[in-house]
């Protein structure tokens, strides 16, 4: 079943304060420079105004370029992706690595530039070309500030080679101007003990009499997606092990890369299958990094950001696998302190599309987490601490302690819309899920069974009807409580957001409590629905297999995932919220299998009817064996790869209510 083990710290160094509160708190004043230094003089230069050019030939390089805020400073990458594949993914005879040694290798990690001849995720410097320098005369680079996370290259006689304290520059490369490239060794994890900033420092001696000068570079932040930018391509995981599970989940994945066509998303499905994790959504997050490279064109390195379950094998894929040419993975493990591990699944990460609000802007988007707020637990304090230290996306908490799994996916979603903001909430609605069976029990149809499933393996299908679902005496009290609990979260969002009720889509919904089962072996498996439902399900033994996985640690023996109190729920009808929006118009929504009267799903046509409303289109993928009796939905087994190529520095389109 769905595991139980599915940001907020103080921002430190004036770059991350700058960035979290973008807007006039970014416009601090940059002292001009001339652009026309002597010739004598050294002149050292980056790409300040992010054209992708470093101009040595005018001045729009030189304003800035010892400064660093939102719009205007030099960016230099993390360069953590594996150009040439060279990064083992074994030991000595087939032994697998370590986690530190996965995440160890990288294309920074050695002293050469890997990859294509282009040097793509080199960040460029130059120096203006001193003429008349005398004979004799030495240049040296040094970086002053973030040594330890920085590499700095020279171009020399067309092959890049890395500067060392005893490297020299020669009096003629000093006249003709000298190209470096620049990578950071890592993305920032901590503000508070590195915030991104490196200073390059230039020095040029002739004789008794040296000239220097120094330009500022910041890491580009690692930024997770949101659902603005275009869906480029899907991730699944296939499943093997078992003939009844891999039918189930092979046709899952059949039909997911055909709504993925028929969305125009050309790109084949990503698949996971070594370590047999059904949950794609939570082991792993994308996210990128990325500048203007030469081109002019942006540049983006994709970042895989592991989720911080160490126990968790299948984010061991993401090195193994998938990390390559413009693919890196980052992994941020807290093993000292305890956390609720579910919290930290990645199912419990979104993020909400650009907007302005109160003089702080977020054009990147700002991601949301949920947070225990009846317990006080709160996802691994080093995730939050990265994601905050980014500095633009200032992770918000939304209280998730009413929910079994404990995720934001499971009742709140972002979808695109033609209006000034660009974007609506999409939101579960407990009370419509109700108001659907209280009006179709008034107009007659108590008796209809409460969902269409049909049984698995030639067994009955499941006889609950309307009736026995209203007259359940946990059903209203679970659904009172999360509307309680999504309005109040509700709230928490127009606050932070400034989204009034007119920018709000309700999607009908139906939430229940967990209760525990025991298998024939003897586990106790959680099968929140099944209770309730009565009769035989049908559930084959590797569905409960990978729910009891879903349910514990990674190999299903940590005794800190006991059940919770009974009074947290999942979705009882397949929650519509957690699906997958495919484009900007279209979306994939897990099939309802509610009560059919007259021949039609009432679920799925209340569904369809606000999604419609909201500009959408709406098909339906069948999840409930798969992903649905395992307390998740289309959304928590999927993941999506999105365009990063807008410019994140740019707060163009935001609009301020």
């Amino acid at each position: 079943m769905r595991s139980h083990r599915r940001i907020r710290t103080n921002p430190a160094g004036p770059v991350v304060l700058a960035l979290a509160a973008v807007g006039t708190a970014l416009a601090t004043p940059i002292s001009p420079a001339s652009a026309a230094e002597p010739a004598a003089r050294a002149d050292l230069r980056a790409d300040v105004n992010r054209d992708g050019r470093v101009d040595v030939t005018g001045a729009t390089d030189t304003t800035g370029e010892d400064t660093w805020t939102l719009g205007r400073g030099a960016v230099y990458l993390p360069n953590i992706d594996d150009d040439t594949k060279r990064c083992p993914v074994t030991g000595p005879g087939g032994r697998p690595l370590s986690d530190a040694k996965l995440a160890a290798c990288n294309d920074a990690s050695d002293t050469r530039v890997n990859g294509s001849a282009d040097a793509a995720d080199l960040a460029r410097v130059r120096t203006m070309p001193m003429r008349d320098l005398p004979t004799g005369a030495k240049g040296s680079v040094k970086v002053t500030t973030g040594a330890d996370r920085t590499r700095v290259y020279l171009k020399r006689a067309g092959n890049w080679v890395m500067i060392t304290p005893r490297t020299s520059l020669s009096a003629a490369e000093l006249r003709a101007g000298v190209e470096f490239g620049v990578e950071a060794t890592d993305v920032i994890r901590d503000a508070g003990k590195w915030d991104g900033r490196t200073v390059i420092r230039l020095t040029v001696a002739a004789g008794d009499r040296s000239t220097s000068d120094s330009v500022t570079l910041r890491v580009a932040p690692l930024l997770t997606h949101h659902h603005l930018q275009k869906t480029q391509q899907l991730m699944v995981t296939k499943l093997g092990s078992d003939a009844d599970w891999s039918g189930l989940q092979g046709k899952f994945v059949t039909d997911l890369k055909r709504e993925a066509e028929r969305a125009g998303i050309t790109r084949p499905l990503v698949t996971f299958d070594k370590y047999q994790d059904s949950w794609a959504q939570d082991f792993v997050e994308p996210a990128y990094v990325s500048m203007t490279g030469t081109d002019g064109r942006r540049h983006v390195i994709r970042v895989m950001l592991r989720s911080a379950q160490p126990d968790r094998k299948a984010g061991r894929e993401l090195f193994e696998k998938v990390r390559g040419r413009d693919i890196g993975v980052v992994q941020a493990f807290d093993r000292s302190a305890p956390a609720d591990w579910s919290l930290n699944s990645m199912g419990n990460l979104e993020t909400i599309p650009p907007y302005a609000l109160g003089g702080r802007s977020f054009p990147a988007g700002r991601i949301i987490m949920g947070w225990r707020k009846d317990s006080g637990k709160r996802p691994s304090a080093t995730m939050r601490t990265l994601l905050k230290s980014q500095g633009l996306q200032d992770p918000l908490l939304l209280d998730t302690s009413w929910l079994e799994v404990g995720h934001v996916d499971e009742f709140v979603q972002f979808l695109p819309a033609d209006t000034p903001r660009g974007w609506r909430i999409g939101v579960a609605d407990p009370e419509a899920g109700l108001k659907l069976l209280r009006d179709a029990q008034r107009a007659g149809h108590g008796g209809t069974r409460m969902f269409s499933v049909p049984g698995l393996g030639g067994s009955p299908p499941l006889q609950e009807t309307i009736d026995q679902a209203l007259a359940s005496r946990h059903l209203v009290a679970d659904n009172t409580l999360a509307t309680q609990r999504i309005k109040a979260n509700l709230e928490t969002l127009k606050r932070e957001t400034g989204v009034t009720e007119d920018e709000i889509v309700r999607v009908p919904a139906l939430y229940t409590r967990g209760s525990m089962a025991r298998t024939e072996g003897g586990e106790d498996v959680p099968v929140p629905r099944l209770t309730r439902m009565g009769g035989n399900t049908g559930l084959p033994d590797a569905v409960k297999k990978h729910g009891q996985q879903r349910w514990l640690a990674g190999d299903g023996n940590d005794s800190a995932a006991a059940p919770r109190a009974t009074a947290e729920t999942s979705a009882y009808v397949p929650g519509a919220v957690n699906g997958i929006l495919l484009s900007r118009d279209r979306y994939l929504a897990p099939r309802q299998w509610g009560p059919v009267i007259g021949g039609k799903d009432i679920f799925t046509q209340a569904v369809t009817a606000a999604y419609v409303r909201a500009g959408l289109k709406v098909s339906y993928i069948d999840d409930w064996y798969t992903y649905h009796l395992g307390m998740g939905e289309v959304h928590c087994g999927t993941n999506t790869l999105r365009d990063a190529s807008a410019a994140w520095w740019k707060p163009a389109g935001l609009t301020t209510p």
